[in-house]
């Protein structure tokens, strides 16, 4: 008896362990491409609130190194099945890999990022509309076969000029905890709590928690398909409150 107990844990041990080492990418919250490689992670999403509202939105990347990673991100939307669209936002950034040892990875990060692009009755980089944001952040982690914690914080400053940091603009703090959980060689489950605060003097009832949950698929070692779900507390009116609705999707990322 015990060595059939001894054997089933060792087999699984065996497959959380192939697994990490095959799946080169299957929505890992410390993901990062290897030298030479490009990624794309495209996901669509609605809100049970506007559910004629979608969202395309598009992150492409190519690791430089293996301890340094480009990306550019961006996201069309349309409004009331295409009464209205609009060009997001569009934003390039870097992530320096510092550590990868015994389980345990830590990143720095930056960007450089517009919004809104261009939109329904909105000249394209609108100098009246719109606001860039310069990004610096932390993230941290420990992975293990079967399972991944991280955690990350980063500060943001938007103004309504590129590299004018006196226009008196906004600076917004985003801090996280990002996880996955290995079922078997092809489901994994993946979620994120994120809390979102202005720090300016004199800004009150701003900050936000989101939280999403979702189950991905990997459809080869390099490919991964998933569905999620989202929902958040705001402090508009100085008390938390649940937001209304719930946001979801569903996302494609490859590696190549």
């Amino acid at each position: 008896m015990k060595k059939i107990a001894l054997t089933s844990l060792l087999t699984i041990a065996m497959a959380s362990a192939a697994h990490a080492s095959v799946n080169v990418m299957d929505g890992n919250p410390l993901y990062m491409p290897r030298a030479g490689h490009f990624y794309s992670e495209t996901a669509l999403g609605s809100h049970s609130e506007h559910g004629e509202d979608w969202t395309l939105g598009e992150e492409f990347g190519y690791g430089v190194t293996n301890q340094l990673a480009l990306k550019v991100k961006t996201s069309v939307s349309e409004i009331d099945s295409f009464d209205g669209y609009a060009w997001n936002d569009t934003s390039f950034g870097l992530t320096m890999r510092l550590l990868k040892k015994n389980g345990w990875v830590a990143d720095i990060y930056g960007g450089y990022g517009v919004a809104p692009v261009w939109g329904d009755h909105r000249p394209f980089l609108d100098e009246d509309d719109t606001e860039y944001t310069w990004t610096a952040g932390l993230r941290a982690g420990y992975m293990t076969a079967r399972w991944t914690v991280a955690g990350y914080f980063d500060f943001n400053y938007i103004g309504e000029e590129s590299f004018n940091w006196d226009d008196e603009g906004w600076h917004v703090l985003h801090a996280g905890v990002a996880g996955q959980y290995l079922i078997d060689r092809d489901w994994n489950l993946v979620a994120d709590v994120e809390y979102i605060g202005v720090t300016d003097n004199g800004v009150k009832n701003a900050g936000t928690w989101e939280g999403k949950f979702g189950i991905n698929y990997n459809i080869d070692s390099t490919k991964y398909v998933g569905a999620y779900i989202s929902g958040g507390l705001k402090h508009a009116t100085g008390d938390w409150e649940w937001a209304d609705g719930v946001g979801y999707g569903v996302k494609f990322g490859v590696d190549f």
